[in-house]
């Protein structure tokens, strides 16, 4: 039975092969999240190490640093600190830290990393970058880390929705770490 084609197939001889067609993501892969002001960002994958939920214990809090940073954390065997991305990013809001799980998404350039704290993951999504326009209205604290920014159209609210889209080398390589 199991060396039957119509085993492996579960169709029998009498029936058409079926040929299912496949779309081909267009653009390229991006997170989507939410800080905790509300706020959904995205970050392309490519930068992107890894995404884990840490309980806020895992989360080691270190003494005089800048209050961007939640503390340190052990990943695989490698200390990377955590910090606040809603924060570093000028919002008001902090991250609630009181909660089972914090996501942190960990962003790798060269022989740095990082590990950026959210309040929400959205999941994975294929965006188009030639869609990607200039940042409109972004606060000051923001735009050195933006790349730009999709613009999407809902009709119910005839409002607009902005999807900003980070540079994660340049979040890295701020000197705001240093303060």
């Amino acid at each position: 039975m199991v060396g039957s084609p119509d085993f492996l197939t579960s169709r029998g001889h009498d029936q058409a092969p079926e040929f299912q067609q496949l779309e081909s993501p267009e653009g390229e892969l991006h997170l989507r999240f939410y800080v905790a002001s509300g706020m959904e960002l995205a970050l392309g994958a490519i930068g992107i190490r890894e995404v884990i939920s840490q309980p806020p214990d895992r989360i080691t809090p270190i003494p005089n640093v800048s209050p961007l940073l939640l503390g340190t954390l052990n990943f695989r065997g490698r200390v990377i600190w955590v910090a606040d991305l809603g924060q570093f990013l000028g919002d008001q809001v902090p991250l609630n830290t009181d909660r089972p799980e914090i996501p942190v998404i960990a962003i790798e350039d060269q022989d740095t990393m990082l590990g950026l704290a959210v309040d929400q993951i959205v999941g994975m999504d294929w965006l188009d970058v030639d869609l990607v326009q200039m940042p409109n209205n972004a606060p000051d604290s923001m735009a050195p880390f933006l790349r730009g920014e999709w613009v999407f159209d809902i009709e119910a609210n005839e409002a607009n929705q902005c999807l900003r889209l980070l540079d994660q080398v340049a979040i890295l390589r701020s000197a705001r770490w240093a303060a």
